[in-house]
């Protein structure tokens, strides 16, 4: 999940500019929430959980699985704040069996997880680890016994370390592996995993991963910004049709993380409008574009280096996807900072306004704004908003387990999409995050956004309050008016 999100860590590195783009420039409204005229959802919504593997598996050397990118990142020091690692994380390469009754229990129809490329082929390329696909195999069968839909995210981040030294995402060959992995996971799970996700949230590895080098794998490059934005537009396009190329029933799309990208001091301030502008081609349009119209935001044209966009690379690229994932926490605030090299910086929300634990404004009203987006400027296609949620105070103390909270939260932007859907979205299922609590990337275990509880001393999961309101909402489908 986006858990740090761009408005909230340093800019120092984006070199970008431009104008007019459809989710800059937009103010907060005074009135953030929404008020749909039904509060019904219809019967054939699918509810459910996200998760991603290198957060919740552990395992990290069980039954031949590579190391990834994350493996190597989480043991820098100083990289994670409370020094932790994903070595366990929630256990669930050996207890996916007892995530999978949690989400039957809470009557949820689907569940979101990512699997983890270097368990099916540990190099990244070449020979596949047939253990790897057996564990993915045991989890959809075990899924499917219980009446869950599976959903793959084929990548959620932990790019093989094997790839990253021979360049990583810089690298086109990349691109071409990933596609190779595509395929030998649907040539053995297609028969009954239909559903697929290539990408998670690109921008926020392509961003904190090679830019700010707050993720794995820790660059801070701005010339690779170009090549790694292009050679993960250009593997999502060939993953999809490799896919495609071999079950001919598949359900496939995949997943960005959109966020309005707002100038700090109202639509007047035209020099912070610059600055909103240029990130929200990046963090947006550099993925919305390529898969909807075949191009690049003028913006970002500079920054793709003669010779990273090839003959029929866009052809490729522009894939039809079943369905668009939508991940949304928070809007972006942006100014103008003639100090920094790119001349762009994050701003603070508008003081006033509420924020959740990492201080960013709590907006429903910015997940209809995208939705909005979508809808009007990239042919209406199905969405499924395949990641919402918000995390407890960052503490390495127990959860709040009686988290009226997180069910305001919920209650809120589920509300924001009824009111999209009834605006003409084709929303058609909504995946919280997350099951448990787990390992959150760079913040390891103090941010917790599970709708269970999970005692990394003992193993033990305890259902929350939302965890219960959750699973009466799925019964029901109809969205309460207060917890």
């Amino acid at each position: 999940m986006d858990h740090q999100g761009i408005s909230r860590r340093g800019l120092g590195a984006l070199a970008l500019g431009g104008a007019g783009l459809g989710l800059s420039g937009c103010q907060a409204s005074p009135d953030t929430e929404l008020h749909p005229r039904s509060r019904q959802f219809p019967k054939d919504f699918v509810w459910g959980v996200a998760s991603a593997a290198f957060q919740t598996e552990g395992g990290q050397t069980a039954d031949g699985r590579g190391p990834s990118v994350w493996d190597v990142f989480e043991k820098k020091p100083g990289v994670v704040v409370d020094g932790s690692d994903a070595t366990v994380a929630t256990d669930s390469y050996r207890r996916y069996a007892d995530d999978i009754d949690l989400i039957a229990g809470a009557g949820l129809g689907a569940y979101r997880f990512s699997i983890s490329w270097s368990r099916v082929l540990p190099s990244g390329g070449g020979a596949i680890n047939p253990a790897g696909l057996d564990h993915y195999s045991r989890m959809v069968d075990a899924m499917l016994a219980k009446g869950v839909t599976p959903y793959a995210t084929l990548f959620h981040w932990d790019l093989p370390q094997a790839l990253q030294d021979q360049g990583g995402w810089k690298n086109r060959d990349t691109a071409l592996r990933f596609a190779d992995y595509a395929n030998a996971v649907v040539d053995r799970l297609g028969d009954r995993l239909k559903r697929y996700i290539a990408l998670n949230e690109a921008a926020v590895h392509a961003v904190f991963g090679h830019l700010l080098g707050e993720h794995a794998p820790g660059l801070k490059d701005s010339a690779l910004l170009g090549p790694t934005v292009h050679h993960m537009n250009l593997a999502q396009g060939l993953a999809i049709q490799a896919l495609r190329a071999s079950h001919n029933d598949l359900s496939v799309g995949t997943t960005m993380a959109l966020q309005p990208c707002r100038p700090a001091g109202g639509e007047l301030a035209f020099w912070n409008r610059l600055a909103s502008d240029g990130l929200d081609a990046l963090w947006n349009r550099a993925w919305l574009d390529p898969l909807f119209k075949g191009t690049y935001p003028k913006p970002l044209l500079d920054m793709l280096q003669a010779g990273t966009v090839k003959d029929g690379d866009m052809a490729a690229i522009r894939q039809k996807v079943d369905f668009l994932g939508v991940n949304y926490y928070a809007p972006a605030y942006v100014r103008l900072d003639l100090s920094s090299p790119s001349k762009i910086a994050p701003a603070a929300p508008p003081k006033g306004v509420e924020l959740d634990a990492f201080g960013r404004h709590i907006d429903p009203s910015g997940l209809f704004q995208v939705l909005e987006l979508v809808r009007r400027e990239y042919g209406n296609p199905p969405v499924m908003i395949t990641e919402n949620g918000c995390s407890d105070p960052f503490s390495k103390g127990p959860a709040v387990i009686q988290d009226t909270f997180r069910i305001n939260y919920l209650r809120r932007h589920l509300e924001a999409v009824l009111a999209a859907r009834e605006a003409g979205s084709p929303i058609g299922g909504y995946f919280c995050w997350t099951l448990l609590d787990n390992f959150e990337w760079s913040l390891g275990y103090t941010s917790k956004f599970g709708l269970v509880a999970h005692d990394r001393a003992t193993g033990v999961r305890t259902p929350k309050a939302s965890y219960a309101w959750f699973k009466a909402l799925a019964a029901s489908g109809a969205l309460p008016v207060k917890p």
